[in-house]
């Protein structure tokens, strides 16, 4: 899977960059959204817990998707501004790790 930063979008007013992105999986499954967010978090060099994915569209037959995704500038505003259900698909990692122990 390769992910290509298409755009970076500063908004001062919510704290927040918004990036568009796009994913490229040529013979793979659409990947999940917890794989995407942490192929980005390495891409970007930035906090695992202050990015959100927020959306991963696929083309039909072509293993590419476009997304996508916000980072925050603190946990904080992420909780504030973030909805609840966009927030527990980008984290269900943690409880799955939890579980496990």
């Amino acid at each position: 899977m390769e992910i290509i930063v298409n755009e970076k979008i500063e908004n001062p007013l919510l704290n927040r960059t918004e990036i568009r992105f796009d994913c490229t999986y040529q013979g793979e499954a659409t990947p999940k959204v917890l794989d995407v967010k942490n192929r980005l978090v390495a891409t970007l060099n930035v906090d695992k817990n202050l990015l959100v994915v927020h959306n991963l569209k696929p083309s039909y037959g072509e293993g590419k998707a476009h997304g996508y995704a916000k980072l925050y500038d603190s946990e904080e505003n992420l909780n504030k501004i973030e909805r609840d259900h966009v927030v527990s698909k980008n984290k269900e990692a943690a409880k799955e790790d939890e579980e496990a122990e």
